[in-house]
């Protein structure tokens, strides 16, 4: 079948995975109707805004509507399976059908689907957001198979290794402050729940048996803290005081989740940094962004003290 596939879908995919990428992307078009044919889906249009996977709206053999969403095997895409099931429809999109091994999911379709961006009061946004985190976590499942918090910042010892013990490109005192901000956070630590792990704007839509529920969960095991921080940095844009949002955001957030909204601070600047490595690693230009932002988190936090 004809697959038209975003250059952005193409460039991320590649810049990620790279010739496991390039080869995917060759094989999408067949996956797809492999897929189509084989879970008896009639296919519609491709969903807007891919960025590092492929999805179309379908619909099933009694007419419902659903999303089927295709990533690169050995993916995220297999964690988001997990935690989708954990989550199992709370505050969370449903998962419909998986095939694991191939990195293919069957999710139930959001309606009406706009995006929490859409809504201009930024108050009114974080106090849904808030809602939705407050909901969304759960207790961590024993034996789980989910990334911790720990583990995720583990990714700044790789840009020690990556540039000879310095920070390169990166503010050498913003690194220094992310590492000794996790070290301190992940030690006092207390309690660890199974949490979304991208939950920020785009990842929240309007929905009919809940106001907001979240798509695209990474699924991370850690403080429920740790769960703001996506969301702080987010769609910052047409802010004419961010540091001012973030640290209102922050102070939104935190009375709806019962927490301490320095902490909620603090873990933000710790991982608004290690996602400016991120965006490095996946070369990504988008990390020069995340810089700025992760100084924006900053002088939230010092406007806060």
């Amino acid at each position: 079948m004809h697959l038209s596939i975003p250059d952005v879908l193409a460039r991320n995919v590649i810049g990620f995975r790279g010739e496991d990428g390039r080869q995917w992307l060759a094989r999408l078009p067949e996956l797809v109707a492999r897929y189509v044919e084989s879970w008896n889906l009639e296919p519609g249009e491709p969903c807007p805004g891919m960025s590092y996977n492929y999805l179309c709206f379908v619909s099933l053999e009694d007419g419902a509507d659903a999303v089927l969403k295709l990533g690169v095997p050995g993916g995220p895409v297999h964690s988001e399976a997990d935690a989708l099931r954990a989550f199992d429809g709370r505050a969370c999109v449903r998962l419909l059908r998986v095939d694991r091994a191939a990195g293919v999911l069957l999710l139930e379709r959001v309606r009406p689907g706009a995006t929490l961006d859409t809504i201009e009061d930024d108050d009114a946004a974080t106090g849904a957001a808030a809602e939705v985190m407050a909901r969304v976590r759960r207790p961590a499942p024993g034996n789980h198979p989910f990334a911790t918090v720990r583990k995720w910042s583990e990714g700044l010892a790789r840009l020690r290794v990556a540039f000879d013990g310095s920070t390169g490109p990166f503010p050498r005192e913003m690194v220094e402050r992310a590492e000794a901000l996790y070290a301190e956070l992940l030690d006092n630590t207390t309690a660890s729940f199974l949490l979304h792990g991208d939950l920020h704007h785009a990842n929240l839509l309007s929905a009919g048996r809940e106001p907001w529920l979240a798509i695209d969960p990474q699924g991370v095991v850690g403080d429920p803290a740790y769960e703001a921080a996506p969301f702080l940095r987010n769609n910052l844009t047409g802010s004419a005081d961010p540091a001012g949002t973030v640290a209102r955001r922050a102070r939104i957030i935190a009375e709806t989740m019962d927490l301490d909204p320095g902490r909620l601070l603090d873990w933000a600047r710790a991982e608004s940094v290690l996602s400016a490595w991120w965006c490095y690693e996946d070369n990504d230009p988008a990390w020069r962004e995340a810089i700025t932002l992760a100084g924006t988190i900053e002088s939230a936090a010092h406007r806060r003290s």
